[in-house]
This record gives structure tokens, C-alpha cells and sequence, in this order.
């Protein structure tokens, strides 16, 4: 059990609005449809997240003592509720709250606290963090809950090494090989990239960054080689460094790169392409 303060300004709840909404839909549905509000069936949180687990069996639509009565046979087949969707759920809002800053590099947000926040219980948020503490974004702090990792310029500058080493060989070997018209379905990528600068949403900017990056590496045909390069590049987004905050303006700044990379790449101009794309990583990098 977490013990300790909770952080006193939990991030922004419209992070997290879609959460527990999500959650009571699935509940009302695995309970026969009770609508919200009305009774059992509508429970959200600590006790909703546990209706969803184990004692599911006990909230069918019909009496706990009372025997169940069969299904006709023509009836759908009920979906049991998934508790890692929830859970799913909360990691893709923890995300956005890391790239946008809402949960603050240095400081510690306990389980309880951030599962009240979402309307539901501890153990998905818990589980949730776990898996951010493997990406490196949080820390564990025993008894406490989890500290939000603090950046250094270093830090960011190595990832940029590393996702060098990946990409740049790849993007070299593909500028050879793919003809000018087979870069025509990233564009659209590159576009909504623009788009997303031009919001100033880091967390919008961040998912449409990667998709790109994503799409242009997956030419190459090599799945690992993917999945690696979008981890490096998660990892790269996160909490920005102290003292040099993300301006709206490196945001148009970044994506509008991506433009230009492209039109390297249909000129299959290896050498430009090859200085765009270092550059490009090394942004967000504090490289000066």
C-alpha cells in the first residue's frame, strides 16, 4: 500500500475525462446494461475496477442468490471486461500528461491519488506507472508511488546519438532504393505533423512526430528496427529539460523539417537528407 503525500496539484483532469467514462460504459455493458447512475451496475472506481476483476460472476443482471437463467440461444455472446483496456487507458493519459508537463520532472504522485483522478482504482494507475518506469519516465519510490524523471541535456543528446546510429544508415540505404513517388504517402504524415505545430499541443505534436518517423522507417521492411527507433524516440519526448522549456515555436520549427526531408528524399539527395535527419533528432536534443 502507498503511503506518503499524494503531489498537491494532480495533473489537469481533462487528461483523464475519457477514462472513467470509457470504464462505467464497459461496466454497464458486462452488467447487463444498467445504465449509469442506476444502482451497482454504475460503479466507477476502487469498487467498478474490482466488479471488473473477480467479482464479475456476482453482477450479471440478475439476483446473487438466484440461480442464472441460460442465455436463448440466438443472445450474443457477452464480451468479459478487460481490465488492461482500462489500464491501457490510463498509460495513454499518463503519456500526454509527461509530454505536456502536467506531472512535473522531480516530483512524486502516489497511485491513490492519480486513480482518484481517473475514477478508478490504484491498480491500474499502478500498473500503468510500472510500465513507465521501463520506458524510463518514472521512478519508483517505495511506499511513496512514483517520481517523475528529471532530464539533463546529456540525456537527450545521447538518445539523439543513439537514434542516429539506427535511422541514418536505414534512410541512406532507402534514399538509394525507393523511387520519388514512393515517398508520396508520407506527405500526408508530414502535413499533419505541420498541423499539430501549429496547435502548440506537445502531446498532438508528439504522436503525429512519431507516426512519421514510424512510416518512414517502415520502408526499410525491418519490424524491429521500428519498434526500437519508436522507443528511443518516446523516451526523447519526454519531461523537457530544466531551465529550457519547449517553445509552440520549435514545434513548427520540427515539423516543418519533416517537409523538407521529404523533398531531400524525393531528389534522392543523400547527402542533404542525411544532414536534415541529424538535425531533426538533435532539436528537442539542446544541441546548440
Amino acid at each position: 500500500m502507498e503511503q506518503g503525500r499524494s503531489h498537491a496539484a494532480p495533473p489537469d483532469a481533462r487528461l483523464f475525462a475519457e477514462v472513467p467514462a470509457q470504464a462505467a460504459g464497459r461496466g454497464a455493458a458486462v452488467r447487463g446494461g444498467a445504465p449509469a447512475g442506476s444502482g451497482r451496475g454504475s460503479r466507477v472506481g476502487v469498487h467498478g475496477e474490482e466488479a471488473r476483476g473477480e467479482h464479475v460472476h456476482a453482477e450479471q443482471g440478475y439476483p446473487e442468490c438466484a440461480a442464472p437463467v441460460a442465455a436463448p440461444a440466438h443472445a450474443p455472446a457477452r464480451r468479459m471486461p478487460q481490465r488492461h483496456s482500462v489500464r491501457g487507458q490510463v498509460l495513454t493519459a499518463l503519456r500526454k500528461a509527461l509530454v505536456s508537463g502536467e506531472l512535473i520532472p522531480g516530483e512524486v504522485y502516489s497511485g491513490p491519488a492519480l486513480g482518484e483522478r481517473f475514477g478508478v482504482s490504484a491498480t491500474p494507475v499502478r500498473e500503468a506507472m510500472q510500465q513507465l518506469a521501463l520506458e524510463g519516465a518514472v521512478e519508483v519510490v517505495p511506499n511513496r508511488g512514483f517520481r517523475v524523471a528529471t532530464r539533463t541535456a546529456r540525456d537527450l543528446a545521447e538518445l539523439a546519438e543513439v537514434r542516429a546510429m539506427l535511422e541514418v544508415p536505414a534512410l541512406l540505404r532507402l534514399v538509394r532504393t525507393v523511387p520519388a513517388a514512393g515517398w508520396a504517402g508520407l506527405r500526408p504524415l508530414a502535413e499533419a505533423a505541420c498541423s499539430a505545430a501549429a496547435t502548440g499541443d506537445f502531446a498532438l505534436y508528439a504522436d503525429a512526430d512519431r507516426a512519421f518517423h514510424r512510416a518512414l522507417l517502415a520502408l526499410a521492411g525491418n519490424r524491429q528496427l521500428v519498434a526500437v527507433a519508436d522507443e528511443l524516440h518516446r523516451r526523447a519526448q519526454w519531461a523537457p529539460v530544466p531551465g529550457r522549456p519547449p517553445r509552440a515555436a520549435d514545434l513548427v520549427a520540427d515539423a516543418a523539417e519533416h517537409l523538407a526531408l521529404l523533398e531531400a528524399l524525393c531528389a534522392q539527395d543523400a547527402e542533404r537528407a542525411e544532414a536534415l535527419v541529424r538535425a531533426h533528432f538533435e532539436h528537442f536534443a539542446g544541441a546548440e
